[in-house]
């Protein structure tokens, strides 16, 4: 094993998404690989392994931590313009060749990635928050890290921060029962409508389309997050049928088309044109969804940038990328005609 692999598994404990088979078998709950471990096997994540008998998981380290614009998640409608601080480890359990953060998800699988590890405490990590108002497990795939996430979620919340999961969304009901709890915003990636597709980058779709549904049904706030890849997924036909899975959840939740650029190991597609991420939001549109937003051209796609009352188009947040120009949210109201405007705007008062 590398190095970092035995650095890693001496930063672990046992963990809680299992259930116990024969013989010292295990049977890991924390992805939709369900992995079947037997004694001394690792899960597809790398990261979980059966020592034993008993499973070891993730704790107590970080791999990347800084504040963030809250739109950068992105989320759309949580607490606009506010900061989030961003905490991750090290490991997936998909392995996408365009993944952006490939040197903390495929750490385990790619020796060109130097990314280490520094050892804190879930206090040390929300010390850090400063004005941020969010606290998010992200970097790395966090629902198979979803021990120490939930561990880091309880501190937060001591502090009256919130949370938030940046998620492949390879789930299952065990991992969501878990951090159910402690989770108030979750962002997902939909990243194809294609099976094939998914089982490429090392899942599944049903799995992903079953968290979308179930983490709605729990109250989680949701934002749904697709890469515009050219000539990968962003045929009419493709994006019609996110569109209308995503309508029949619900059409209040808010999608996202964001910019494809080469990365990693696909380097032979080109970029998302500002065309091709308008015709991808205009399906979002045609599907009656009510907050499609097109990502990472920031002040190139027209209006696509802005939250607007779904009942009266009032703009109610004006966007360039990251940054909030004016919101004339009214709390969580339209201010022209009243209505109330989903998401989760506002933090609740604690006495």
């Amino acid at each position: 094993m590398s190095p970092l692999h035995n650095t890693l598994d001496t930063q672990t404990r046992p963990g809680e998404l299992f259930k116990s088979l024969n013989d010292d078998n295990l049977l890991c709950t924390a992805c939709g690989h369900l992995c079947k471990l037997r004694p001394g096997q690792r899960g597809v994540c790398k990261v979980r392994f059966n020592s034993d008998g008993t499973l070891l998981v993730p704790w107590q380290y970080v791999a990347g931590l800084q504040n963030d614009p809250i739109e950068k998640k992105p989320f759309f409608h949580a607490l606009p313009g506010s900061r989030a601080l961003s905490f991750g480890m090290l490991g997936c359990d998909f392995h996408c060749a365009y993944c952006q953060n490939w040197f903390t998800s495929q750490s385990l699988r790619d020796d060109a990635s130097t990314m280490s590890s520094t050892s804190v405490s879930a206090k040390d990590i929300c010390d850090r928050a400063n004005d941020a108002k969010v606290v998010v497990s992200t970097y790395n795939e966090p629902l198979i890290t979803s021990e120490w996430a939930v561990e880091v979620f309880k501190e937060a919340k001591q502090r009256k921060l919130w949370t938030a999961y940046v998620s492949n969304g390879h789930g299952t009901p065990e991992v969501l029962e878990f951090i159910g709890p402690w989770l108030d915003l979750m962002k997902i990636d939909l990243k194809s409508f294609s099976y094939k597709e998914y089982r490429r980058l090392g899942g599944n779709l049903d799995a992903v389309l079953e968290t979308i549904q179930t983490a709605h049904r729990m109250g989680i706030w949701l934002e749904l997050v697709t890469l515009l890849i050219p000539g990968y997924n962003d045929s009419d036909a493709e994006l019609s049928k996110i569109a209308e899975f995503i309508a029949g959840v619900s059409k209040d939740i808010p999608w996202h088309m964001t910019a494809f650029h080469p990365d990693y190991k696909m380097t032979d597609r080109k970029r998302t044109t500002v065309e091709n991420l308008l015709r991808g939001y205009q399906h979002g549109k045609n599907a009656d969804l009510n907050f499609v937003y097109a990502g990472n051209l920031p002040g190139k796609v027209q209006n696509a940038e802005n939250t607007f009352c779904p009942y009266c188009q009032r703009a109610l947040i004006e966007r360039v990328g990251f940054r909030v120009v004016s919101n004339h949210l009214k709390e969580d109201h339209c201010p022209d005609c009243q209505n109330l405007i989903p998401g989760r705007w506002i933090i609740p008062s604690y006495k």
